[in-house]
């Protein structure tokens, strides 16, 4: 009994060494982003580098706002951010609903015909998609951003999943009570699925919010940029001011750490719930 809880504790102990080490390569440069943005240029640049500046610089944090249209930007990515994800979450659970629970010819051949998107890279994509923004005339607006963003083939997936995982006789009670395929969609197998939905609502969140490519081609207006586009306008070609550059990077990911800090028990239960479908 002694030998066993030994090496149980010693088991319970490098697990939990190997998980703060873990989490101290993950909380660190997040520190060390805070701390920069804090720093003086010349700080910022020393070698050995320094860790702690000697006089905090919040005067960076102001300088930010001088240099770029901070809110506007902000405005922008929110917009962009919330209909994507609108977008997405109807958009998907309608396609993986129609996947999952209507029998018609060929489902199974454009299913797979829409899981081969995901084994192709985004960036063969970049300029089809360009050249249609082109002929729509969309280019330097939030529209050429949020519409090839609505819709997502690993979305559709991951719920396609959840709704094949729910008995098929809470659908065959909906259907005796006369109900038909869309509204079984929306009265009973949407509400089932919400741990999907949820999963997929934080992905979509965080890629719309930190995407840089597709909205740095599009968008080269300031009335149409996003925080991303307008952060990497700071970093220059041959001198880029790190501090100033760390603080705006804070600035912009604040939004998104006040939401995991209010919604991180939804957050967690949408990825555990993903990882074990």
């Amino acid at each position: 009994m002694d030998r066993t809880f030994k090496l149980f504790t010693g088991k319970t102990f490098l697990f939990h060494f190997i998980l703060i080490i873990g989490a101290a390569a993950m909380v660190l440069p997040f520190l060390w982003m805070i701390l920069t943005s804090l720093k003086t240029y010349a700080e910022s640049i020393q070698v050995p580098p320094v860790l702690i500046p000697e006089d905090f610089q919040w005067g960076n944090y102001k300088e930010v706002f001088g240099l770029l249209p901070f809110f506007k930007f902000m405005y922008n990515t929110v917009i962009i951010t919330v209909l994507r994800t609108a977008g997405q979450l109807f958009l998907c659970s309608l396609a993986a609903y129609a996947f999952a629970r209507i029998e018609f010819p060929g489902r199974n051949i454009l299913f797979l015909l829409a899981l081969t998107v995901l084994m192709v890279p985004g960036q063969v994509f970049l300029l089809p998609q360009y050249m249609i923004m082109v002929k729509l005339g969309w280019l330097n607006s939030l529209q050429a951003v949020i519409v090839p963003g609505l819709f997502s083939a690993f979305g559709t997936f991951l719920l396609r999943q959840f709704f094949m995982g729910l008995p098929k006789e809470l659908e065959e009670a909906a259907r005796l009570d006369g109900c038909n395929h869309f509204q079984i969609y929306w009265k009973v197998m949407l509400p089932l699925a919400k741990p999907g939905l949820i999963a997929l609502g934080i992905f979509t969140t965080l890629w719309s919010w930190n995407e840089l490519m597709w909205p740095m081609i599009v968008n080269s207006s300031p009335e149409s940029m996003t925080l991303s586009v307008g952060l990497s306008s700071l970093q220059g070609q041959y001198l880029t001011n790190y501090p100033i550059l760390m603080a705006g990077s804070f600035l912009a990911i604040l939004p998104m750490l006040i939401l995991f800090i209010f919604l991180q028990k939804q957050f967690i239960e949408g990825i555990a719930v993903t990882g074990g479908k």
